[in-house]
C-alpha cells in the first residue's frame, strides 16, 4: 500500500512539473505601446513636472499603456496575474487615453483620483511591496489630491 502510494504521489508531483513547464512557453501580450500616447493627459492639459513624476512612478505601470515589467512577469502564473491586473486598471483609468473620455468622465477620473489617493486606495499596498519608489508620502498625496481637483475644477 504504501509503495502505490509512493508511486501515486510520483505521478502527481510529475504532473504538476509538466503543467508548470507548460504553462512557461505563454506569454501575455505587454503593455508597452513605446512612447505617449496623442491622447495622453499630458498633450491636452497641465501636467506640472512634480506630478508628471508622481503619476509616473505610482500610477503609470497599471493606468497606462506603457508597463515597465519587473523580471518575474516571466515567470507563470504571475505573468497572467499582471497582466489581469494592469487590464483592470486601464479598464478604470487610462492616462494614455484620458482625452478620448467624454468630459462627464474626465471629471469623474480627477475626482475619483484624488478620493482614491486620500483614503490611501492608490497605488495598491500589493503594488508598493515590491515598488517601494511608488508609496506616495504625505506631501506627495496632497499634490496629487491638489492637481486632480484643481483640474476637475477646471473642465
Amino acid at each position: 500500500m504504501k509503495q502505490q502510494k509512493k508511486i501515486t504521489m510520483k505521478k502527481v508531483l510529475f504532473v504538476l512539473v509538466a503543467i508548470f513547464a507548460l504553462m512557461q512557453l505563454y506569454h501575455p501580450a505587454k503593455n508597452i505601446s513605446g512612447g505617449v500616447s496623442a491622447n495622453a493627459i499630458e498633450r491636452h492639459y497641465n501636467v506640472p513636472q512634480n506630478v508628471g513624476t508622481l503619476l509616473r512612478t505610482s500610477c503609470y505601470d497599471c493606468h497606462s499603456n506603457n508597463t515597465k515589467y519587473p523580471w518575474y512577469n516571466n515567470i507563470q502564473p504571475v505573468a497572467l496575474w499582471l497582466n489581469s491586473h494592469i487590464n483592470d486598471g486601464k479598464r478604470h483609468l487610462n492616462f494614455d487615453e484620458f482625452d478620448t473620455y467624454p468630459a462627464e468622465k474626465k471629471i469623474k477620473k480627477l475626482q475619483e483620483i484624488a478620493k482614491t489617493v486620500e483614503k490611501d486606495e492608490m497605488p495598491l499596498s500589493s503594488y508598493t511591496l515590491i515598488h517601494g519608489d511608488a508609496r506616495l508620502s504625505t506631501e506627495n498625496k496632497k499634490v496629487l489630491i491638489d492637481w486632480a481637483t484643481a483640474l476637475s475644477k477646471a473642465q
